[in-house]
């Protein structure tokens, strides 16, 4: 027996049909679905010390469970010391079972971990998909305390297939995305 993500078995048991009936869809393959997270960490420092990339690339391949790439910088920017092609960033794209694997862990351990946390935010971009800011990488659990150098921030963006901000945030709080409660309904 092949092994399937609690989430995903969730999209396909629930969610569907409770966005289904929700918003009218007359076929299932109008449903909504998460397509990637895109996990992005900029860092900045990395241009004076390059050790630090490396660190940051070690960090998000334990917390997302899969290898971080460097981003490098597209142009030189004088002001910064920044060159061509100088890596200045990691990040990671999940899809299928990894992206369920990493979305439960974060909903289920790693936001309650954020102290005094009331819910995120509910800014979409206007075409469904939404990015939450993390401010501290220390919220996931494999994160070693002791081995910190600083702390670093990241962005992680759920890119989905939906048609408007509405459904996207539908199909997010079906997942169990605790965003702050909205005046919207």
């Amino acid at each position: 027996m092949k092994y399937t993500p609690s989430l995903k078995v969730k999209y396909q048991e629930e969610i569907i049909p409770a966005l289904t009936k929700e918003f009218d869809y007359k076929t299932v393959m109008q449903v909504p679905r998460l397509e990637k997270i895109v996990v992005n960490r900029g860092v900045g420092k990395a241009v004076a010390d390059k050790k630090l990339i490396e660190v940051a690339q070690e960090e998000l391949t334990a917390i997302t469970g899969q290898k971080a790439v460097q981003t490098l910088s597209k142009r030189d920017i004088s002001n910064f010391k920044l060159r061509q092609k100088m890596p200045i960033g990691v990040k990671v794209t999940l899809r299928r079972e990894k992206m369920y694997e990493f979305l439960e862990r974060l909903i289920a351990v790693a936001l309650p971990r954020i102290r005094d946390f009331n819910g995120v935010g509910a800014k979409f971009d206007g075409r469904g998909n939404y990015t939450l800011g993390i401010t501290e990488q220390i919220i996931f659990p494999e994160i070693e305390i002791d081995k910190i150098h600083s702390m670093i921030g990241m962005e992680i963006s759920f890119v989905t297939t939906a048609k408007t901000d509405e459904e996207g945030l539908a199909l997010l709080k079906e997942f169990g995305i605790p965003f702050k409660s909205t005046n919207k309904k």
